[in-house]
């Protein structure tokens, strides 16, 4: 037996730690085919043949809502303007782009019903707070406490007055909630 046969007939050596790193890839692999099912949809078995097909949500691209350069107090003296002028409401809305909860307000309020009611009975200000750190002192004057998440929303009359001040962050987790929670809200606030 040649030097060069007993190299081929002896068995590769492999490594627990390569066993462990490809094990680990496979696993993930089958995770992730799992969770998103090659692009395939989900199968409910008792539904009719109709019912059956589970279409993933749309792709979504955050939308720029708060303007960093804006002057609050001079958006929401024009909102109360308008607000007077066309006889509406005015709602101050607190938040972030970085903020998905703020998008997904954003998403509700322009979804019907909710777009009709909004534009029948509203103004809507947008009011960039930053991270938590910028036009503070102006969610304070409307009575809406921040540290306790965005969106934080209040509700003008049109002479200023404030109807309603969100003091509990009741839509700081509105990715969560229902698209009817923005609607019984736009509903019982409106003018």
């Amino acid at each position: 037996m040649t030097p060069g046969e007993r190299f081929c007939k002896q068995p590769v050596p492999i490594r627990k730690f390569e066993w462990l790193s490809l094990g680990a890839v496979l696993m993930i692999t089958a995770g992730a085919l799992t969770y998103f099912g090659e692009g395939k949809s989900a199968v409910m078995p008792d539904a009719p043949v109709e019912a059956q097909v589970v279409r993933p949500a749309p792709a979504y691209t955050p939308k720029h809502i708060y303007s960093e350069t804006a002057d609050p107090k001079a958006d929401i003296a024009a909102g109360l303007a308008q607000a007077k002028h066309e006889h509406k409401r005015v709602i101050l809305d607190f938040g972030g782009d970085w903020c998905g909860d703020c998008q997904v307000l954003d998403i509700y309020f322009h979804q019907p019903p909710n777009a009709e009611v909004l534009e029948k009975n509203f103004v809507l200000v947008h009011v960039w707070i930053g991270h938590m750190d910028t036009n503070i002192d102006v969610a304070a004057k409307y009575g809406v406490p921040i540290h306790r998440g965005v969106p934080a929303l209040a509700v003008l009359a049109p002479n200023g007055k404030v109807l309603y001040s969100q003091a509990t962050g009741e839509f700081s987790a509105m990715r969560h909630m229902d698209p009817n929670s923005v609607t019984d809200f736009l509903k019982k606030w409106k003018s």
